[in-house]
């Protein structure tokens, strides 16, 4: 039997194209159905010509790495999901994404974060990330192991001259405190942004980028539309993190880079902005972040 359209499994169908071409400035096409190649080419079909393609394991980064090699399209970041540090740390069986693994500990992390390290240092790579602190899947036991990892990953994004991509997950307040005592790289970005205004006033006086995803299209979400509202035009990204997050009225099916254009049209009424004025900051703004 054919799948019916509202079936939660089914893609949500191709958005009218953007006339202004814009960037998804953070996506898993390794966790997406079909070949990158699919994918980008629906996503260049609607008006999404550029794509971040973020690791968030050594597997996954090695990925990410490859892909930007082959395609001119898709730039990478590379680092370890916050949740990913004590995973490996503490010799979690599922911390290495299925490959053979080091037993845990320090010498294991320290491991880890060097191939990381490498990988950012190719010109394929323009971000490091996703790195930050999540608060919401991992437990105390955790924490002060994330936050290491999270100033390796700043001081390394420093060091090779590449975007920050933040992960900050009920962890606000501390991911600002440990970007001001370590000194946060020029360019550093909070993907899919969930503060408030007032934080997003905080991210403003520091230059900080704010990428907002399928979250901000949810009715029940106007303190994040808020916080959108408080952001200068000049620090406004727009992401998918697909395939999760799908945007109103699609949530719950899968997601992918094509559907931006929806992300974009109900940011554009929340700014009250024409969304070819919308996509063309996004496209100057993604640019300006990730240094292409």
């Amino acid at each position: 039997m054919p799948a019916k359209d509202d079936d939660r499994s089914t893609p949500p169908p191709l958005p009218q194209p953007l006339a202004v071409a814009v960037a998804d400035s953070h996506t898993h096409l390794d966790m997406q159905a079909g070949t990158p190649a699919e994918g980008l080419a629906r996503a260049a079909s609607v008006g999404v010509t550029t794509v971040v393609q973020v690791g968030c394991d050594v597997p996954g980064s090695r990925w990410a790495a490859e892909l930007a090699a082959s395609y001119e399209q898709v730039h990478a970041a590379v680092a370890l999901h916050p949740n990913e540090a004590p995973r490996i740390f503490l010799g979690d069986p599922d911390g290495w994404s299925g490959q053979q693994r080091p037993a845990g500990g320090r010498a294991a992390l320290d491991e880890a974060l060097a191939e990381i390290d490498a990988l950012a240092a190719l010109p394929q790579v323009l971000a490091v990330g996703e790195t930050g602190l999540d608060y919401f899947r991992t437990g105390p036991e955790g924490v002060e192991i994330q936050k290491e990892s999270f100033r390796r990953h700043i001081e390394m994004a420093k060091r090779h001259g590449k975007a920050l991509v933040i992960h900050d997950r009920d962890a606000h307040e501390d991911v600002i405190a440990v970007l001001l005592a370590e000194g946060a790289p020029e360019r550093t970005v909070f993907h899919c942004y969930s503060g408030d205004a007032e934080m997003a006033k905080v991210c403003a006086e520091h230059g900080w980028y704010l990428s907002f995803a399928g979250p901000v299209t949810f009715k029940a979400n106007q303190p994040l539309r808020d916080a959108l509202l408080a952001t200068p035009l000049d620090r406004i990204l727009v992401e998918t993190d697909a395939p999760f997050l799908t945007p109103h009225p699609y949530r719950g099916r899968p997601n992918a880079p094509y559907l931006i254009p929806v992300t974009v049209r109900s940011m554009a009424a929340t700014l009250g902005l024409h969304e070819d004025e919308l996509s063309a900051a996004v496209a100057e703004n993604t640019a300006r972040a990730f240094g292409y």
